[in-house]
């Protein structure tokens, strides 16, 4: 389960242009000179759709987060709350909350689409500064 919560906030990319941070220091990055102070946007996009580290980047894959054995593995690509020390202050939060939320629904329901399964869209829509998943229509049957 934990595979699946992780590849679904790393595939929406919830907020690919993240919130400013500043240097601390002088940093010297490829050919340029960020002087301490200078605000910075860090862009995740790019991090949590790099090939090198998810294969099947622009695709859904909970097997990113797989070991060859089946075990979740960690991934120091994976940053979908923001980068650095100033990192959202709820992630713990929010990630169990995601966990409980959909352990529950997949505990108690068994989930079919209204139409057919292959028209369904993952992709998530551009819109401003985020990512929006596409809206669908699902039926929650009880178990």
């Amino acid at each position: 389960m934990g595979a699946v919560v992780h590849e679904v906030q790393r595939f929406i990319d919830l907020v690919p242009l993240n919130i400013p941070h500043a240097v601390n220091r002088d940093i010297h990055f490829q050919q340029y000179i960020h002087p301490k102070g200078t605000t910075i946007f860090p862009l995740l996009t790019p991090v949590l759709h790099d090939k090198k580290e998810f294969p099947k980047a622009d695709q859904f894959d909970p097997q990113h987060f797989l070991d060859k054995n089946g075990k979740f593995k960690k991934s120091d690509h994976f940053m979908p709350f923001s980068a650095g020390k100033r990192s959202c202050a709820g992630e713990g939060l929010a990630k169990m909350e995601v966990f409980l939320f959909l352990t529950t629904i997949l505990q108690n329901f068994t989930l079919k689409p209204v139409g057919d399964p292959n028209e369904i869209r993952i992709k998530p829509n551009y819109v401003g500064f985020s990512n929006v998943p596409p809206h669908y229509q699902l039926c929650f049957l009880p178990h």
